[in-house]
């Protein structure tokens, strides 16, 4: 399970430390359903629900995608494909076909870089969009959906899976009028909270991963996280943030020592930051890699404004060490390390930082979870979307909306002349 180590920032705290009282009054309004936006807490009871018939259709999918498929592209934006990638890119499976994400941008070099990295595999599409309107995952979907049909005619059809509302929306009535076969964005869930249901599971089980061992272990994960005590991490994590947060700390870092976290960084950036960044409050979410942007962005962190919090994920094991070998003569000095692995280097190393950084005036929180696979990946997903909710309430924030992504939609419809627009 998720651990929180709260000893990197307890020092910047007065002695009464968190307010656990606040993040057991959010906890309560969450589990109620209360509070705003309590009609989109379903990813709560997702774990649970995709249990059954519905994991078995995407288990059956994604078993014909890798019979029939070199290449699975998938189309979306945000939380309709962050997540999954965040998942891919941590657990990294090795028996799948190669996914391809889309749609998450207009950029037309991009988009040409993507068509030849295709090139002339035999692919498949997961188009998931809630309505089908939001113009770059249309666009990109009208693009690929040709594709597929100047490649296989007739049969295209049978290679595009679309996941999107239940009823209604542009992409539901195309998928019908089409007959693609379709999944399910929940109505009770939002985007960025959705990587549990059939928006990540699909392209995650598609890649390799074992979403039967996922899910399982998110389920276990939510069920833990229920608890309403302050040895809850996500509590823990929740009310720490929120302290540093009245005491000037604006800024949160986000940070880990496996390359493979990166997506998963940007998939935390987007559930924090549309989920609290509005009425004119909330900590601003960023991101760092370490140990090489410890050589770009180190300086600013230990020595810059102290608006900085630092919060590190961590994995408890690798999932294969590697020791430094011997090395006769020493010329480059490293002997001293020889026999030893990198995974205790890394340690060290992270231990080293963590007292640079609180010395020169930055808390850290510390996040760990035993192994970078489906297991912890879980974890680490419920764990974020259940302290976001919580954090979110006790800054006074409705943390299921997002009324301000809608802004520079209007004017981009406007000024490219849609109709009605």
């Amino acid at each position: 399970m998720v651990k929180v180590d709260l000893s990197g920032a307890l020092g910047f705290l007065d002695s009464a430390g968190p307010d656990y009282g606040a993040a057991s009054l959010a906890h309560k309004a969450l589990a109620d359903g209360i509070w705003a936006g309590a009609e989109f807490t379903g990813w709560r009871q997702l774990p649970r629900r995709v249990q059954g018939e519905e994991l078995k259709k995407i288990q059956t999918a994604a078993e014909r995608i890798r019979d029939t498929s070199q290449v699975l592209v998938v189309v979306g934006i945000g939380g309709s494909y962050l997540g999954a990638r965040a998942g891919i890119e941590l657990i990294r499976p090795k028996n799948g076909p190669e996914v391809i994400f889309a749609g998450n941008g207009l950029s037309p070099d991009d988009l040409n870089d993507k068509i030849e990295r295709l090139g002339d595999r035999d692919f498949s599409v997961n188009v998931v969009s809630k309505s089908g309107t939001t113009l770059e995952p249309a666009v990109a979907f009208r693009v690929f959906r040709g594709l597929l049909e100047k490649k296989y005619g007739a049969a295209a059809k049978k290679r595009i899976y679309a996941t999107t509302d239940a009823a209604r929306g542009v992409l539901k009535t195309i998928a019908d009028d089409e007959g693609y076969e379709t999944f399910v964005v929940p109505d009770d869930v939002g985007g960025r909270y959705s990587v549990l249901s059939a928006v990540g599971l699909l392209p995650l089980a598609a890649a390799g991963c074992d979403i039967q061992t996922l899910v399982g272990a998110a389920a276990e994960a939510m069920y833990d996280l229920d608890q309403r005590s302050a040895e809850n991490p996500a509590w823990q994590y929740a009310a720490a943030r929120n302290a540093l947060y009245a005491r000037g700390k604006t800024i949160e870092l986000l940070a880990s020592y496996e390359p493979s976290f990166r997506y998963m960084a940007e998939w935390w950036k987007q559930l924090f930051g549309e989920s609290e960044g509005k009425n004119g409050v909330g900590i601003y979410p960023a991101s760092v890699e370490y140990n090489a942007d410890l050589h770009s962005m180190g300086q600013y962190i230990q020595e810059g404004p102290r608006t900085l919090m630092e919060t590190v994920v961590s994995f408890e094991r690798p999932l294969r060490d590697y020791e430094v070998p011997f090395s006769m003569g020493d010329a480059d000095g490293l002997n001293y390390l020889a026999g030893r692995g990198l995974g205790e280097i890394s340690r060290v190393a992270m231990e080293a930082v963590k007292a640079a950084h609180v010395a020169g005036g930055v808390p850290n929180i510390g996040i760990s979870v035993p192994r970078r696979d489906e297991d912890g990946f879980a974890e680490l997903v419920c764990f974020f979307e259940t302290a976001c909710a919580i954090s979110g309430y006790m800054l006074g924030v409705n943390p299921f909306d997002q009324p301000g992504v809608e802004a520079y939609k209007k004017n981009m419809f406007r000024m490219l002349g849609k109709p009605g627009a």
